[in-house]
């Protein structure tokens, strides 16, 4: 069907909106954050070479199996500092992807700034 328009969620909007704002580099690269049902993801991303440089997610076995889904969050913010502090990364950019900054997304955050990171 020709001139069909396909209508985009709100939260590829907001995502859109916020990626148009948040670059990441070698020195500070993006922290981006993905929530699924069950899991959290992280990824920190060099943007200039379209790289990433460090993932963690909560199915990790690193992490401790026990708690809700916000505290295994917490726990792979903490991890993600570590793999960034060993990388020579202290300073992110966060990208809450069209999240709001709230739930697993916050604790994500508030983990990786115990770990050591600055954002």
């Amino acid at each position: 069907m020709a001139g069909k328009v396909i209508k985009k969620s709100g939260w590829q909007r907001r995502k859109e909106r916020v990626r148009k704002k948040v670059r990441g580099t070698a020195e500070r690269p993006r922290l981006t954050v993905f929530r699924s049902n069950r899991h959290t993801y992280a990824q920190l991303v060099d943007d200039t070479s379209s790289t990433t440089l460090a993932f963690i997610s909560t199915e990790n076995k690193a992490l401790d199996a026990k708690g809700n889904k916000t505290e295994k969050a917490k726990n792979a913010g903490k991890l993600v500092a570590e793999l960034a502090i060993k990388g020579g990364i202290t300073s992110v950019v966060f990208d809450r992807n069209g999240y709001l900054y709230h739930g697993r997304v916050k604790a994500m955050a508030e983990g990786a700034r115990e770990g050591g990171l600055k954002f």
